[in-house]
């Protein structure tokens, strides 16, 4: 049987790390904006600041994993981007900015900032930069002055940090003051930083996302995370996110280990490895893992974020549990990626999603949300966890 931790790290290293090698933009700086599934280049199309952000924490965390520092000047060619898409005056990340580097949309998001936050403290580990690990806490600091009220954290603001609506973090016909994936995503980079930096002050957010988590965000008796919630986390749909739930179990699960207290993991980790179970239960077909539930209907699309931190779950699980069905459906995810998410075209990557039958929708190949993150992350997990994924 072949190991799919050997498996794993050629694809990466011939087809993830190649793709978005050649997508380095040496006339405008950072990356190219957008493929098309016809696999055209847009060179013109505007530079999504959560897109260049990925690709920064990607080639930091690949020069960090692989211990490959020929990687770092694509590193540093991001972080050059991110550089500029920093607002001098106001402070924070803009949402974009055009191909020639100006601001297209001055929107401040707290997603936003806390992928720059992650990506930042990535490459200044992998470069030794310490502008870049000032820059990233800094921007903690402004996330925790802006964007925070005495229950958790707020969205989406103007360029000045005013109030603005959150429409580009809220789907399923709901308009939320917060959502479970942003505070997911800010424990992911706090997480980092503190690895990083060992600021107790960082350590402290980290316990506070963490109870938010388990008693504001955890329902317990559906096993689940909610999604879509009012300003005092209220609830506002009956959505299961499958693939949010279980990269919650192994990032929540990752910020355990790194603050290295017993007694919260005792306490957390159930909760975590009970979202796996659920995710197992009710999503997971040994072809790949459905999208959502909403009121009831399972989206049975095959979206490529999804199967990858379906792997990363399940190998998680079988490493803390034990139990053998968590390593079959880890395998079983690979296959499923390999044989029919990754795009055998040449030139290509893996496409945004296929239906059911396994026949893609015609979606962007690259686009502001369609990064290296997701199937990059799975491959560097893959690895570092290879003694478990010798499966």
């Amino acid at each position: 049987m072949k190991r799919i931790d050997e498996e794993i790290r050629r694809h990466l290293e011939t087809v993830i790390l190649p793709f978005w090698k050649g997508l380095l933009d040496e006339k405008n700086g950072g990356y190219a904006g957008y493929v098309g599934y016809d696999l055209t280049v847009d060179w013109k199309a505007a530079k999504g600041c959560i897109l260049n952000s990925r690709i920064l924490w990607f080639f930091s965390q690949a020069v960090i994993t692989l211990k490959e520092p020929a990687l770092l000047p694509y590193a540093r060619h991001a972080y050059d981007m991110l550089c500029r898409m920093t607002d001098e005056k106001n402070g924070g990340v803009f949402w974009s900015v055009h191909a020639d580097g100006t601001v297209c949309d001055g929107t401040k998001h707290t997603y936003n900032q806390a992928f720059a936050v992650y990506a930042l403290s990535a490459y200044a580990q992998a470069s030794g930069c310490r502008g870049a690990l000032e820059k990233a806490e800094a921007l903690f600091e402004l996330m925790e002055t802006r964007c925070t009220d005495e229950q958790g954290y707020l969205e989406a603001f103007t360029s000045d940090w005013k109030p603005a609506g959150n429409e580009k973090l809220s789907e399923n016909g709901v308009m939320a003051e917060k959502t479970m994936n942003t505070l997911l995503h800010v424990l992911e980079a706090y997480t980092e930083l503190y690895r990083v930096c060992g600021s107790t002050r960082v350590r402290d957010r980290l316990y506070f996302i963490l109870d938010v988590l388990e008693k504001k965000i955890y329902h317990p008796q559906k096993r689940r995370q909610e999604v879509f919630f009012d300003r005092a986390y209220r609830t506002l749909i009956d959505l299961h996110s499958y693939g949010h739930d279980i990269e919650t179990s192994w990032l929540a699960d990752r910020t355990l280990e790194v603050l290295g207290d017993e007694a919260l993991t005792a306490r957390i980790r159930p909760i975590l490895l009970a979202m796996v179970e659920e995710v197992y239960e009710k999503a997971f077909t040994g072809h790949g893992v459905a999208n959502e539930c909403e009121r009831g209907r399972v989206d049975t699309t095959r979206v490529w974020w999804v199967q990858a931190e379906a792997l990363v779950g399940f190998l998680n699980a079988y490493q803390k549990t034990g139990d053998p069905k968590f390593g079959d459906a880890a395998r079983s995810q690979w296959r499923y990626i390999r044989d029919v998410i990754a795009d055998r075209r040449s030139g290509s990557e893996w496409y945004w999603c296929v239906r059911e039958d396994g026949t893609p929708f015609e979606k962007p190949i690259v686009e502001p949300w369609k990064c290296p993150y997701h199937n990059g992350r799975m491959a560097f997990e893959v690895i570092e966890r290879s003694q478990y994924a010798q499966l």
